[in-house]
């Protein structure tokens, strides 16, 4: 890939000694993500935005009033690099009464830009080139070139049909010598579903004798629906001794645009992790992080969740229940998957597109997450919108 040198073509003309500035990229195939070419024509559309995965409804005055108060007692210096000891330690409070492991707040806990600069710190300092790295497709769209530009191979493993079904099988077939990481995302973008824990018992067996580490995605560990658990990798202690579990506040609190996560892992791979990341992000915003750590102190704010998007996910599902599309009710997330095979042909890309510009209401195509671009005539919604919103948007769906 070559670029420009700031010299304008009028002085290159005079100047004909000025050359190129030649430059290969470590990312050639990365393009402006599906999320914000999306959201960028909902907006020159004046469409209703059910692409991009953020809330349009407010955070919990009580949260905003501990930031607030956090900035007036002066939380306005460096936090600590791993995080402020009262953030640690809720998070390691947490992860207990939810999953029964114990994290050390002090070695295995770290507070993160995000759960997306964790997933990328813990690539960057694992992953060599010509390693390997399992990822399960869809996929969310920072795992693959985290991998790529440190020189790693990614090896995709296809979910099967529109159910996104696990092959254990395949699984075993990609694992070699070579293999050093392997990411999972439970509960699952886009796709709305959740891994059991018989599926989690069986990686725990693929993974036992070898020196694979897991990345455990699970950023949308709260938001759970139908009764169901989340079967976190805590849960289960063949496979916490080997894993990072990265986790999102922005998700969990509907405030997406504090970026501030975190990932728990044992000592001993933490400690590898640290060395990345004061060298990449050093610390988080810091008052955030005090006023979080106090909120995590009640878990009914945790707690509540899977009800309050499930009521969301159902009253959305039950808008469109007399519209042509189909579905399976989603497991978790807040991402409801439906299907148009019973409306159009057009590749899943077009009809995104099609739907936006035309019906004012936009989706992301889940083809571009799949291996070779594989397409199912799927298309992922977004409902952590208000019942406003969504009214809006299933009026749209049924006359579609």
């Amino acid at each position: 890939m070559y670029f420009e040198s700031p010299t304008t073509k009028s002085e290159a003309t005079k100047n004909p000694t000025s050359k190129m500035i030649q430059h290969t990229s470590k990312l050639p195939n990365v393009g402006t993500t599906i999320f914000t070419v999306m959201s960028q024509l909902a907006a020159k559309e004046n469409a209703i935005n059910l692409s991009q995965g953020f809330p349009n409804f407010p955070s919990d005055p009580k949260l905003i009033e501990m930031v607030q108060q956090a900035l007036r007692e002066n939380y306005n210096q460096y936090a600590p690099m791993p995080g402020a000891m009262i953030l640690r330690e809720a998070i390691a409070e947490k992860m207990e009464y939810l999953y029964q492991k114990k994290y050390c707040p002090e070695t295995e806990v770290v507070v993160t830009v995000g759960a997306t600069e964790a997933i990328y710190t813990i690539i960057s300092a694992f992953v060599r080139p010509n390693d390997e790295v399992i990822i399960f497709t869809p996929a969310y769209d920072c795992y693959a070139p985290a991998v790529e530009v440190h020189g790693g191979k990614v090896v995709p493993i296809q979910l099967k049909g529109k159910e996104f079904e696990m092959d254990w099988n395949e699984v075993r077939s990609k694992i070699n010598s070579k293999t050093k990481l392997m990411i999972i995302n439970t509960p699952h973008n886009p796709s709305g579903t959740v891994l059991s824990k018989a599926d989690m018992l069986e990686l725990a067996s693929i993974l036992e004798n070898t020196n694979i580490i897991l990345l455990s995605d699970e950023v949308y560990e709260h938001i759970v629906f139908d009764g169901e658990k989340h079967q976190s990798a805590a849960l289960f202690p063949k496979l916490a001794e080997r894993t990072f579990i990265t986790a999102s506040f922005g998700k969990t609190f509907h405030n997406t645009g504090w970026r501030i996560g975190y990932c728990v892992a044992p000592k001993e791979l933490m400690n590898e992790f640290k060395k990345v990341h004061q060298f990449n992000v050093f610390s988080v915003h810091h008052p955030t992080q005090i006023a979080i750590g106090k909120y995590l102190k009640i878990p009914e704010n945790y707690l509540q969740l899977p009800a309050f998007f499930q009521e969301k996910r159902d009253f959305f599902l039950n808008a469109i229940k007399d519209s042509r599309f189909t579905w399976k009710p989603s497991q978790g997330t807040y991402f409801q998957v439906l299907s148009y095979e019973h409306i159009t042909d057009e590749l899943d890309t077009e009809f995104a597109k099609r739907l936006t510009r035309e019906h004012k209401i936009a989706s992301i195509p889940l083809s571009v997450f799949n291996t070779n671009k594989e397409d199912h005539k799927l298309l992922r919604f977004c409902f952590a919108k208000t019942e406003k919103t969504l009214a809006d948007a299933a009026e749209i769906l049924n006359k579609v």
